[in-house]
């Protein structure tokens, strides 16, 4: 094994290759929230719940918001205090979390949301999430929509194969994805080999499948209104949040049809 490498879990516990791996050179995914923060207003404390290397928050602090990003990973959370000194971080559970003050946005990007596999364990996010916010505040979430596998199994049917080239070695990624119908899950399974690599590194993890009325039921019950929850544009839809997408009075697609589902709550 490359000496470098940490393997619990190889890309979160190995920053520098998770960015490699999932560029955002454009800021699509800090942008995306800047401008819903902007569209259905709050104040610009956020705390980013999820924060992976603090990438985003690099940008926020930029633009003039007052961070802190809370993760599970103790490597994604070192690497974000030293890329981001502007913003304050946290190695925490995101479903049991307990900051000592509030804020007015909270985001949960990349899925993030979807780790909670059962409904005990959204409820107590959602629980930590009102806790935290101040009255009227937002919860910004961007995921995969449940809904897009009634039927589509587009990103069933094969095998991907990706490389990515860090320190001069290239770490290749096989990933297979499955639906668990039982636990409402989407699977993935991704096997990581390289050069002088004696065995395959095998890691498994799974997301939560939601529904559009499931997640409007669970807002609910916890105190949140709904004041979005769109398929499109977004940053990793397919039609992006791109610098040519500037009109913040635009509708937003609320076919959720697509792969991926953005949600807004407010805390009432």
């Amino acid at each position: 094994m490359h000496p470098n490498i940490i393997s619990a879990n190889f890309l979160t516990d190995n920053p520098a290759i998770y960015e490699l791996r999932f560029p955002d050179p454009e800021h699509l995914a800090a942008r995306f929230v800047d401008d819903l923060v902007h569209r259905f207003g709050t104040g610009r404390d956020l705390l980013d719940v999820g924060c992976g290397t603090g990438r985003d928050a690099r940008y926020w602090t930029g633009q003039g918001y007052r961070v802190t990003g809370l993760d599970s990973s103790p490597q994604m959370v070192a690497h974000a205090e030293t890329h981001c000194p502007a913003a304050n971080f946290a190695v925490a559970d995101m479903r049991t979390f307990r900051l000592p003050n509030t804020f007015d946005a909270i985001t949960c990007l990349d899925s993030a949301l979807l780790y909670c596999h059962t409904n005990d364990e959204l409820d107590a996010f959602l629980r930590s999430c009102h806790a935290h916010l101040r009255p009227g505040g937002l919860l910004i979430a961007e995921q995969r929509n449940g809904a897009f596998f009634l039927g589509n199994t587009e990103l069933l049917d094969e095998i991907r194969e990706q490389t990515v080239v860090w320190q001069g070695v290239a770490y290749r990624s096989h990933t297979r994805l499955w639906i668990d119908h039982a636990g409402q899950l989407l699977r993935r399974e991704r096997r990581w080999d390289w050069p002088g690599c004696a065995e395959p590194l095998r890691q498994h993890s799974a997301w939560r499948l939601l529904f559009p009325q499931e997640l409007r039921h669970f807002a609910s019950r916890h105190g949140f209104e709904v004041v979005a929850m769109f398929d499109e544009p977004g940053p990793r839809a397919e039609t992006r949040w791109s610098e040519t997408w500037r009109d913040r009075d635009a509708a937003l697609s609320t076919r959720l049809s697509g792969d991926r589902l953005h949600l807004v709550l407010r805390r009432g």
